[in-house]
């Protein structure tokens, strides 16, 4: 590399054209440019004995730029690697750093390849962007790998997932979604770029969104910034988030399968990605997060998470089958009247819930209009499902094969009161049935061939009760109060046994 600079400085290259011509380091150059003979050999015996803490390391090391077929890897990567890798490391990344260019320096570390260079892009206050893009990557063993990865531009905290199949555009609004969750807020913004699953087409600047991102985007309140096509600068920062997942994390690691791979990405972005000085902010993205996140909005219920049950709230309808949802009230269907029922509501629509199957009984659009009281066929639902259909929902509400040999013969012998059957099996036995007392009723029941629903809960009734009555039963006594002491020791008058004699011995006289 010395001779390599001296040869051009001998032609008369200044030391921009020698960066320029050879691509070689700006402080390589400037080093060895006013560089003697004599001190370079100086330089090169010093370099050479002096003792390194990480020679030790030098055939992994040279092993990972061969595999990675000696591109410029991240240093603060390769010395992640080895960490995770070997264990605890005897130096500094700034020794790791140094003895790495010190293998460039004595050739025994060659690169491959030249460097992209972006332009830079404006700072943003907290909470108003987040930018998001994707990528693929095919590691060595030939998993394809998606990458979703999103940052916040102020704080430069990030979010990565991955997917072993192209992106949808249901794929992408659950990642936003997670990402969300995992911000704990949402921000003013979002910025992307022109992909198929977000981007319909673009009619000279207008941006015509595919259906289900339209919906999404209006449903949270986001304002969009579509980049344009093949321009990396408009994207900035995410741009890099990509090439930094790829180059630091992806490059040097293989892995057996996408969880294994997800579940090693969300290991590093806590300890690496997040948990170390950003370059570009001098600052741990970590500790700048915590200032973001109270800027972000708050987060919004989706209809696209509708059937998570995570966010789903109880409610008890009353005895006109009604439930009281933001002051208004909305009809159920009417075998849930005074039962508990699941809620999800967004800003604009609300489902309902059966608590045990979790199937969607109700929809309706909120109404703005406080204290309306909503009219809806939903209420008559039931009424839409033919009988069999009743009977295999209703043999769903016990997982016992006596309760579905039960519902059978009720069918059959009650067909064309079933209904009334049904609902009155919801009312009875749709909460807190102990699967014990109602097996034994079954039982019972089917051994007598009575096969109404209200006979089987009176069996049901007579068998619990037979088991609280069996309970042992504790007396409670309340304490006796002490005895006086003057009254505790007394004697009873005891009479002669002459006087008892006396009296026998008159009665005899008298006769009778």
């Amino acid at each position: 590399m010395y001779q390599k600079i001296q040869h051009f400085k001998r032609k008369g290259f200044s030391k921009a054209d020698i960066i320029r011509e050879t691509g070689l380091n700006k402080r390589t150059v400037l080093k060895y440019y006013s560089m003697s003979e004599k001190k370079y050999s100086r330089y090169i015996e010093k370099v050479r004995y002096r003792t390194k803490v990480f020679e030790p390391y030098q055939p992994p090391i040279l092993n990972l730029y061969k595999v990675n077929d000696f591109q410029r890897l991240e240093k603060s990567a390769v010395y992640d690697y080895l960490e995770e890798k070997l264990g605890s490391l005897p130096g500094t990344e700034r020794s790791f750093r140094n003895y790495i260019s010190y293998l460039v320096e004595t050739e025994q570390l060659k690169f491959n390849g030249n460097k992209r260079i972006y332009s830079p892009v404006a700072e943003l206050p907290y909470g108003r962007q987040l930018q998001i893009d994707f990528g693929e990557y095919c590691t060595r063993r030939g998993l394809k790998l998606y990458i979703f990865a999103a940052v916040l531009s102020a704080s430069r905290y990030k979010y990565c997932a991955l997917q072993d199949k192209p992106f949808t555009t249901l794929d992408l609004i659950n990642h936003l979604l997670d990402c969300f969750c995992y911000l704990g807020g949402m921000p003013e913004e979002l910025v992307i770029d022109q992909d198929k699953v977000m981007v319909a087409s673009e009619n000279r600047g207008d941006i015509i969104y595919t259906r289900d991102f339209k919906q999404f985007i209006e449903e949270m309140d986001l304002k969009m910034y579509v980049c344009r096509k093949s321009d990396p600068e408009s994207k900035g920062k995410i741009e890099n988030v990509i090439k930094f997942i790829k180059r630091n994390f992806l490059s040097i690691r293989d892995f057996e399968n996408i969880k294994e791979a997800q579940e090693r990405l969300s290991r590093w972005l806590n300890r690496r990605a997040n948990g170390k000085i950003s370059l570009a902010t001098r600052r741990i993205p970590q500790e700048m997060f915590t200032e973001e996140k109270v800027h972000l909005r708050a987060l919004s219920n989706s209809i696209y998470q509708k059937d998570s049950s995570n966010a789903r709230e109880r409610r008890k309808a009353d005895i006109m089958g009604q439930i009281s949802v933001n002051s208004g009230k909305y009809p159920v269907p009417l075998e849930y009247r005074e039962r508990e029922v699941d809620i999800y509501k967004t800003a604009e629509k609300l489902f309902i819930y059966d608590i045990r199957t979790g199937e969607k009984i109700a929809e309706y659009a909120i109404s703005p209009i406080p204290g309306s009281r909503i009219a809806n066929r939903a209420r008559y639902q039931h009424k839409e499902y033919s009988q069999r259909q009743l009977k295999e929902k209703l043999k769903r509400l016990f997982a016992l094969d006596s309760w579905s040999e039960f519902v059978d013969k009720n069918f059959r012998m009650y067909t064309r009161y079933f209904r009334d059957q049904y609902h009155d099996a919801l009312k009875k036995f749709s909460q807190e049935i102990e699967n014990e007392h109602l097996r034994q009723a079954l039982d019972l029941c089917l051994e007598n061939q009575t096969y109404t629903m209200a006979n089987l809960y009176d069996t049901y009734q007579y068998y619990r009760q037979e088991a609280e009555l069996a309970l042992p039963k504790v007396k409670i006594v309340s304490k006796l109060r002490g005895i006086p002491r003057e009254k505790k020791a007394f004697q009873v008058e005891k009479r002669d046994i002459e006087v008892y004699h006396t009296l026998v011995n008159a009665s005899s006289e008298v006769g009778p």
